[in-house]
């Protein structure tokens, strides 16, 4: 039986990973629906391949380029365009899909998000945001709906057996890889540069996502993230620097023992899962057949394919692994995950503010506005400053803590620049 699916964040490296999935496994999945914010070639190419009846851009004006891009294709395979928060929402829910990939990077994915968990639709979800910023209300309606993509939060539904909440679990482990600046102090961190916090030394990623994993922020957000999904205190979730990537995280049970995901550093097996369970796909046979017609081979038009899937099942592949290592990370030189942590723990609006001040901050860096040791600094200084003991109560609420945030960051990041 086809599952009907719908991407946001269509052109960003999880739509991407999702995407060449679609094309390996096109007698199981039908895509219905892409979003993506501006990236109009790749767009392109996906709609050309994978034909889904309405796609999403993120401005009017972006909706006509596209239109005229599209202008040649036959009027059967025409899609319906729209644009913005509502054509983001619409893609969500609107197309027919069963299944909403919601791999939007930031608070933008929130919306979408609760829309299909409030049309009862499944969701896989990638969008850390949306349980950072309100996690109590989406676990509200979304549990038994919804299915981690990230590797961490994925290694431990796997390791639950495709459960999320489950009484006899004692704690997770939530692993890390260091990110490019590992073993570096505070001082030497003063230095780094936009292009050196982009070489993740494991992960292939967006730049957001690569400079929060750098900063140690996104291993914080994952902490709140994994707060919501699996229903643990923030005591029950302890966070290891394990820099081989290979075991992505690791559930302890009461009785003492432990499970752990391992695998190689590929957001598919963790997407793949997301969209199959209670099944497995065999995604290492079907990766490999298509090597030679890759989705990524397509959408570039040349360049080396996706590539197989890696196999670690075979005695060479094993032995040539070092010894698992583990080290407790360095809040000193990396403090964004204990601001996490502290907004996580205080909850109400800390999380949503804690969201919107890195995301302006970790751009700020982006364009070179804003010093690596500056962006945990501006969150800090945010957090505190609009210190609140409100309830979250709405998904609106969350969203506009999340822009005061943003424009107090912007604010302090202009007196620094």
């Amino acid at each position: 039986m086809t599952l009907k699916i719908s991407v946001l964040g269509a052109s960003g490296s999880i739509g991407r990973a999702a995407l060449s999935l679609a094309l390996s496994f096109s007698d199981l999945l039908e895509v219905t629906a892409l979003a993506a914010h501006s990236n109009l070639a790749i767009l392109n190419e996906q709609i050309r391949l994978f034909k889904p009846a309405l796609v999403s851009v993120s401005t009017d004006e972006l909706r006509r380029e596209l239109a005229s891009l599209l202008a040649d294709l036959p009027r059967s395979l025409q899609p319906e365009l729209v644009f913005g928060e509502s054509g983001l929402i619409s893609a969500a829910i609107d197309s027919g899909a069963q299944m909403v990939v919601s791999a939007v990077v930031g608070a933008a994915g929130l919306k979408p998000t609760w829309a299909a968990v409030n049309s009862h639709l499944k969701v896989a979800l990638a969008n850390k945001e949306s349980l950072v910023l309100a996690g109590d209300l989406i676990m509200g309606k979304a549990l038994g709906t919804l299915s981690p993509i990230d590797s961490e939060h994925s290694a431990i539904f796997q390791a639950l057996g495709g459960r999320l909440r489950v009484p006899e679990l004692k704690k997770i482990i939530l692993t890390a890889s260091g990110g490019p600046f590992r073993g570096f102090s505070r001082k030497d961190l003063e230095s780094v540069t936009r292009q050196m916090a982009l070489k993740h030394p494991t992960w292939s990623m967006g730049p957001k996502i690569t400079v929060d994993s750098a900063t140690m922020m996104n291993k914080g957000l994952e902490i709140i993230e994994a707060h919501h999904l699996f229903g643990l205190s923030y005591d029950q979730i302890e966070v290891l620097v394990h820099p081989l990537s290979l075991i992505h995280s690791m559930a302890q049970f009461h009785d003492g023992s432990i499970l752990a995901q391992l695998g190689p550093a590929d957001m598919r097996l963790a997407i793949a899962y997301a969209l199959s369970y209670p099944e497995r796909w065999p995604i290492v046979e079907r990766a490999e057949r298509l090597r030679a017609k890759s989705y990524k081979e397509e959408l570039d038009h040349k360049k080396k394919p996706e590539g197989a899937v890696k196999d670690l099942s075979d005695y060479q592949a094993l032995s040539s692994i070092p010894d698992l290592s583990f080290e407790p990370p360095d809040l000193h030189a990396f403090p964004a995950m204990a601001l996490a942590q502290a907004a996580g723990r205080a909850g109400g609006l800390a999380p949503s503010i804690l969201n919107g001040a890195n995301e302006e901050a970790a751009a700020a860096f982006l364009d070179q506005k804003l010093s690596f040791i500056g962006i945990s600094e501006v969150v800090g200084e945010c957090l505190e400053r609009l210190h609140s003991d409100e309830r979250l109560e709405s998904i609106d609420q969350a969203l506009e803590a999340d822009q005061r945030a943003k424009a107090l960051a912007k604010q302090l990041i202009a007196k620094r620049f």
